[in-house]
């Protein structure tokens, strides 16, 4: 009997919280499991690539505004820029490529271009070098007064790329103008035939061109688009030689601007380092198409790491590090010197040129460029309508260039002789950094004179 009491009295045996929650779980259908693990990773996505679909959704599908940049007694944009609708309209993204890196995605694999034939010239540069210059036929120059537009492309790219054939076709059609794409040395299909490698600052190819063109249809207004890569060899050529271009404007499309800014920026995150990669797989088959010059003319060992690695290897030629020869071949430090109309359009998404680089000051202080930012659009890409059928930013270059042309504010070329083109030749002979070095030694020198002079002065040692 007391035993009996004694075990009604005893506490039942404590049950693990945590065994009855997994039983529970078990009770939970696995669909349900499913559904949220797919709603992570779609969150996850979301926020990592950048998606802005449901920021359209919220603000109407009425597109991001477009900022622009420039100076208030800016000629350019009181009389060029303000009549263009485009500039001051707003970019809507196609909505199911509402992400910088679908529309990177789909502008390289696919891009919708439209079909363009071209007709091919070879020109031969002073130093032996070979460019194919590849003219949009049916708009091959039929009279001196036709307005030429030049194309050059960027990193890895040349006439058959996607967007290179939409803005072709585009300007080519719609304004009746005559286009050439101007493609680097060894792209195009075109072999080195010197013993040179172009670079990412190389103004020297572009200059002979503009001034080929010029003087076989002088009285033709010559206009000038660069795009990424190319859009940074063309503002700093137009910085080089100030007043003294056949250029009567310019855009600049996609620009990186800072090249060591854009260093830290590509190594930066695991999706960056992605496209470092990306961008060295071009490089790479590049430097395999003329495995000669570059086995011949570089430290080449036949592989390439990242796009650094590629310019240590290849490019930095008498610089003293990679470093010094990305401060010398940015635009940006050149872009104050620019006498051109020149418009500049970059997307603050865009994952490869990041907008950190963008010279804001630089631009604002020069009457002669505006630049154009919008929040989307990523790289060179602005896909927009549903179809993605029309990229935003050749709309908004033929429309600048077209009322420019028929404009009283188009460049007419100064000839200034050496004088500016100095900083053109420091960087021809790629003695640049340590000429640079002693012109700021000189201008030290020049101030501590000055100073030791007014001492004297103060003293009385001088009356």
């Amino acid at each position: 009997m007391n035993q009996s009491i004694e075990l009604s009295l005893q506490e039942p045996s404590p049950i693990n919280p945590y065994s009855l929650l997994l039983d529970a779980f078990t009770f939970i259908p696995l669909w349900h499991y499913l559904v949220i693990f797919l709603f992570i990773c779609f969150v996850f996505l979301y926020y990592h690539l950048d998606f802005h679909f449901f920021q359209d959704v919220f603000a109407g599908f009425k597109g991001c505004p477009v900022t622009l940049t420039y100076n208030s007694n800016s000629h350019i944009y009181h009389n060029v820029v303000s009549k263009c609708r485009v500039l001051h309209s707003r970019y809507l993204a196609t909505s199911w490529l509402a992400s910088p890196h679908l529309q990177n995605f789909f502008l390289t694999f696919l891009g919708n271009p439209p079909d363009v034939t071209y007709q091919r010239e070879l020109f031969c540069l002073a130093d032996g070098g070979t460019i194919a210059l590849d003219w949009v036929v049916n708009s091959m120059p039929r009279d001196d007064a036709s307005p030429i537009l030049m194309v050059l492309p960027g990193l890895t790219s040349d006439s058959n790329s996607s967007y290179i054939r939409h803005l072709t076709c585009n300007t080519s059609k719609l304004l009746g103008w005559n286009v050439v794409v101007s493609n680097h040395r060894g792209l195009g299909g075109v072999p080195i035939t010197s013993d040179f490698i172009y670079t990412c600052g190389w103004t020297n190819d572009v200059r002979e061109v503009t001034n080929h063109l010029h003087h076989r249809h002088p009285n033709a207004p010559l206009f000038i688009v660069g795009t990424s890569i190319g859009a940074n060899i063309l503002v700093k050529y137009l910085g080089e030689d100030g007043e003294n271009v056949p250029v009567s404007g310019a855009a600049a499309i996609c620009c990186p601007w800072d090249f060591l800014v854009g260093d830290r920026f590509i190594r930066r995150t695991l999706l960056q380092r992605l496209y470092d990669k990306a961008l060295t797989l071009g490089l790479q088959w590049y430097s395999e198409q003329h495995r000669h010059s570059y086995s011949r003319l570089s430290d080449w060992e036949g592989k390439m790491h990242s796009i650094r690695h590629y310019h240590k290897t290849c490019d930095v030629g008498k610089f003293e590090t990679v470093d010094a020869f990305y401060r010398r071949n940015s635009s940006a430090i050149y872009v104050c010197n620019v006498s051109v109309p020149l418009l500049c359009i970059n997307a603050l998404d865009d994952p490869l040129c990041t907008a950190e680089a963008i010279p804001w000051d630089e631009c604002r202080e020069n009457v002669n460029v505006v630049l154009a930012t919008t929040t989307h659009g990523s790289h060179l890409a602005y896909f927009e309508r549903i179809t993605a059928s029309g990229i935003w930013w050749v709309r908004a270059v033929d429309e600048f260039f077209s009322v420019l042309n028929c404009s009283e504010f188009k460049h007419k070329q100064k000839d200034l002789g050496a004088e500016s083109t100095l900083d053109s030749t420091l960087d021809h002979d790629h003695s640049s950094p340590n000429l640079m070095v002693a012109l700021v030694k000189v201008v030290a020198l020049v101030k501590l004179v000055a100073l030791v002079k007014a001492g004297f002065r103060k003293w009385g040692f001088l009356a």
